[in-house]
C-alpha cells in the first residue's frame, strides 16, 4: 500500500519560511517522479513544483520561481519543499503527490497523494 505523509506544515508570518517535507512509503521511490500541488479554499488544487526521479529536473510554477526550492533525497525516500519569502496567497493545504511520468505539472498525472499540510500565511 502506497502512503505519502506531508509534515512541515504550520503557520507564519509574510516573508518567512517553512520547509515541508512527504516521506514514501510502499513503491518504490527512485522509479518515482515527485511533485508538490496545493489548493486553497474555493480553489482548485494547483500545481507547485516538481522534480523527476534522479532529481535532475526540476519544474516550478510561475509564482512560486526564486521562492521555493523542491529537493529529494531517495534513501530517505523523501520529497522536500524548501519555501522562502512567503506570501499571504501562498495559504493553502500543500499535497504530495507521486507520478511515472515525469516532473509533471498535471494533477490528472498524478496516481498517488498524500493527505495533504496546512501553511498559513499572516499577513
Amino acid at each position: 500500500q502506497v502512503q505519502l505523509v506531508e509534515s512541515g506544515g504550520g503557520l507564519v508570518q509574510a516573508g518567512g519560511s517553512l520547509r515541508l517535507s512527504c516521506s514514501a512509503s510502499g513503491l518504490v521511490f527512485s522509479s518515482h517522479d515527485m511533485g508538490w500541488f496545493r489548493q486553497a479554499p474555493g480553489k482548485e488544487r494547483e500545481f507547485v513544483s516538481a522534480i523527476s526521479r534522479r532529481g535532475d529536473r526540476l519544474e516550478y510554477a510561475d509564482s512560486v520561481k526564486g521562492r521555493f526550492i523542491i529537493s529529494r533525497d531517495n534513501a530517505k525516500t523523501t520529497v522536500y519543499l524548501q519555501m522562502s519569502s512567503l506570501k499571504p496567497e501562498d495559504t493553502a493545504v500543500y499535497y504530495c503527490a507521486g507520478t511515472w511520468r515525469g516532473a509533471s505539472m498535471i494533477v490528472g498525472q498524478y496516481a498517488f497523494w498524500g493527505q495533504g499540510t496546512q501553511v498559513t500565511v499572516s499577513a
